[in-house]
């Protein structure tokens, strides 16, 4: 399962990553050239793991990443400031569809982690 995960969430990350060039606001999300680019990244990432890596690699990252995630929502939703609990990490700009987003990603990478065996 993780490998599955890693592909199509590698290719929406991808996605996601040039869209936000062209639709900064893209699903309310708040997409600035910095976080572009580490969706950029991370979807190449899931992509290499997802086709080329081991299996345990890709369970690896899927659990790495839905930890990473799943922090990030939860203190992006905690820390965040005004209506739209806007959060400041560098160059990075979360609001509260970030939020939801990061959230959502966490439990589908950690569930891709989860339920796949060790190799």
């Amino acid at each position: 399962m993780a490998k599955t995960v890693c592909k199509i969430l590698g290719v929406v990350f991808l996605l996601v990553g040039v869209l936000g060039f062209v639709k900064p606001d893209l699903l309310g999300a708040h997409l600035t050239t910095a976080h572009n680019a580490v969706h950029l990244v991370s979807g190449a990432l899931a992509l290499y793991l997802g086709f080329a890596g081991s299996l345990s690699a890709a369970r690896a990252f899927c659990l790495v990443f839905g930890v990473v995630y799943l922090a990030l929502g939860i203190l992006g939703m905690a820390l965040g400031a005004g209506a739209d609990r806007m959060w400041e990490v560098g160059p990075l700009h979360f609001g509260q569809a970030d939020h939801g987003i990061h959230i959502l990603l966490g439990v589908v990478f950690l569930a891709g982690g989860l339920f796949t065996k060790k190799p």
